[in-house]
């Protein structure tokens, strides 16, 4: 994946109850990035008349907006003990939390988020806006977080997977680990039953076809990332049952945000859509990456 000198992590917060754990892991992905984390909270007021640009927050209730700034401040301190050495910007926007990040994303290296919160900051409207919409990488935060476990990427050999094993190889690099690149396929003697199977079961070898489909995504990996074991898995099933399955194990899990051919499961609102929501370790959805604009 390609990096920009200054791209920071971006993370949208709300009420620290709900905002605490995905600051924390914000700045560790700061941290391990050398990069630094920006705090953003977008202020939405509903009896604005009119939408306000971004950075406006006239007309919004001088209570929320102190409100808003307490949380700013205690999630900056938050990321200050977690990560010490990491610059920390806050920024209150106005807007929608889903525009605001939105925004965010273009001159970002990651933007993350989390599961559920107030105020907009919920897994069914501004995670799966940024998973579509984001310029960057998006990481929704769940599940249980872990420093143990591979990093799992799904690959169904369209040009859309390549952007995600990118990104899931740099992050296997940045955590000292290993990763599974898993190719899951669907053949006539498929059924709802045996893509429920534990990991364990016997299915792995695939046909020579899919095999090759993996073996071609993965050629190079060795040269690039010498430093990053890879496990491979053809494997014949449904993909999105069987990476939230890695995910019980797996430190992160990060898939493309749609593909083509025999896995048509890997687009956003399948594949993406199931893992944000039922995924058991934080997990990040790759678009295609537009340039970032430092100026």
């Amino acid at each position: 994946m390609a990096t920009v000198a200054g791209a920071a992590v971006v993370v949208g917060v709300d009420a620290p109850a709900h905002s605490r754990g995905t600051v924390e892991i914000a700045a560790a992905e700061a941290a391990r990035r050398h990069r630094p984390l920006r705090i953003v909270h977008a202020l939405h007021w509903p009896k604005l008349p009119v939408p306000m640009p971004p950075g406006m927050t006239e007309g919004v209730p001088e209570t929320a907006q102190q409100e808003a700034r307490a949380w700013l401040a205690e999630a900056a301190e938050t990321a200050a003990k977690v990560a010490p050495g990491v610059p920390v910007t806050t920024e209150l926007a106005a807007g929608r939390p889903a525009t605001v990040l939105t925004d965010e994303s273009r001159h970002a290296d990651l933007v993350v988020v989390g599961e559920r919160g107030t105020g907009g900051m919920l897994v069914g409207s501004v995670a799966l806006h940024l998973a579509a919409h984001a310029a960057c990488p998006v990481l929704v935060v769940r599940g249980e977080p872990r420093s143990i476990g591979p990093v799992v990427v799904g690959i169904d050999g369209s040009p859309n997977s390549v952007p995600a094993l990118e990104v899931a190889l740099e992050e296997a690099s940045l955590r000292g680990t290993s990763l599974v690149a898993l190719h899951a396929w669907s053949g006539n003697d498929w059924t709802e039953l045996n893509s429920k199977l534990p990991m364990t079961y016997e299915f792995w070898s695939g046909d020579a076809q899919e095999e090759r489909v993996l073996a071609e995504a993965l050629a190079g990996v060795g040269e690039r990332y010498p430093d990053v074991p890879v496990r491979r898995q053809v494997v014949r099933g449904d993909p999105g049952v069987l990476l939230s399955q890695w995910s019980r194990c797996a430190q992160l899990v990060v898939v493309g945000d749609r593909g083509h051919g025999a896995v048509t499961g890997l687009v956003l609102g399948s594949v993406s859509q199931h893992l944000m929501f039922h995924a058991d370790c934080p997990t990040t959805v790759v678009r295609g990456r537009s340039p970032v604009n430092t100026g």
